[in-house]
């Protein structure tokens, strides 16, 4: 395995799957690389610092507007950019709302959209974090 350059180090970037009582998840649409265009999972990178738990509270109010707590952690996706000189690593936790606050698009610089998708009617592409987390939503622990 080859050395890192001083330039090159894993980011770490998280985030949450958030299931209405219907079923229904919450999915953003990436705005920006990397996977620009796909739906993915509302998140984004851990500050200095800062709990990757606290990371995912924060990233989720920023972009939805949403109260959100952590339940649990679902998995740990690795993502690698190679065209991008990017490597993440990425924790994805299940998440409830505390409120009945609406979902609502507040980041339109980063987010091109959000919707609320059932199981069954996910849309295409999802990104590896997406793909990976709902794939574990459904797997006992």
């Amino acid at each position: 395995m080859s050395q890192p350059t001083p330039l090159q180090h894993p980011r770490v970037g998280c985030g949450a799957v958030i299931q209405r009582a219907d079923g229904a998840v919450l999915l953003v649409k990436r705005g920006r690389p990397p996977e620009q265009g796909h739906w993915g999972l509302p998140g984004g990178k851990v500050d200095w610092m800062e709990k990757v738990e606290d990371t995912v509270v924060r990233e989720v109010r920023e972009e939805t507007g949403l109260h959100v707590a952590v339940v649990r952690l679902l998995c740990v996706v690795d993502h690698f950019e190679p065209e991008l000189g990017q490597h993440w690593v990425a924790p994805v936790y299940l998440a409830r709302t505390l409120d009945d606050a609406q979902a609502t698009l507040l980041e339109p610089d980063t987010i091109l959209a959000l919707d609320w998708f059932p199981p069954g009617a996910l849309p295409a592409p999802l990104t590896r974090s997406a793909t990976e987390g709902l794939a574990r939503l459904s797997t006992p622990r």
